[in-house]
């Protein structure tokens, strides 16, 4: 059975106020443009990774659906699960990455990626990729010339939910199991640059 996923690079900014919000159901996985996405099927995995030099695997979801919406519907239909604090912080951060006038007040058309269950994992869970990634990669790869992802399992994301769980209510580390069911070895997978 083949499983495709999609890494993709994204915003810092985006990744730690997320991470600091719990149950959330579901984040939109922002790009400052409308370009379609026909990367993955619902249901398939989408992980994202740190901008350089910070190049570590930090968490990601399953991806729902994918949209264009003018950045003030998607800012209604999402609020902070668009990994903002507000509209203009949001706004703020699109035009940077178009590399837009700061006086321009138009109402962007992003791409949005909707992704379900999403998952941030402990510094201590990220995972580094291979050095011979470029920092801000976009291109598909096999999962062949990448055994670093060999130990992210679909059975290892409620382990490490559950860790994550238990740190916040104990304050403490909590190992997970040394072997995990099912390893994620895709036959391919699509790596893409995609900031918010």
């Amino acid at each position: 059975m083949a499983i495709n996923l999609v890494i993709a690079v994204t915003d810092g900014d985006w990744f730690d106020m997320l991470r600091q919000q719990p149950n959330l159901a579901e984040v939109n996985f922002w790009a400052p443009s409308a370009a379609n996405f026909r990367a993955l099927q619902p249901g398939e995995m989408f992980l994202f990774k740190l901008h350089a030099p910070r190049n570590v695997i930090v968490g990601g979801g399953i991806f729902a659906y994918a949209n264009a919406l003018p950045c003030s519907l998607a800012w209604e239909a999402f609020r902070e699960a668009n990994g903002a604090r507000s509209l203009p912080e949001m706004r703020a951060r699109i035009a940077r990455y178009r590399r837009a006038d700061p006086a321009d007040r138009s109402d962007f058309e992003i791409g949005c990626r909707i992704l379900t269950q999403p998952f941030f994992l402990e510094e201590a869970d990220w995972i580094p990729v291979p050095a011979s990634w470029a920092p801000n990669i976009v291109l598909a790869r096999s999962a062949a010339v990448l055994p670093t992802l060999s130990r992210f399992t679909v059975a290892a994301k409620p382990a490490v939910a559950r860790r994550s769980a238990m740190r916040s209510l104990t304050g403490k580390r909590v190992e997970l199991p040394t072997t995990l069911s099912w390893p994620l070895m895709p036959s391919g997978f699509m790596a893409a640059h995609c900031p918010g």
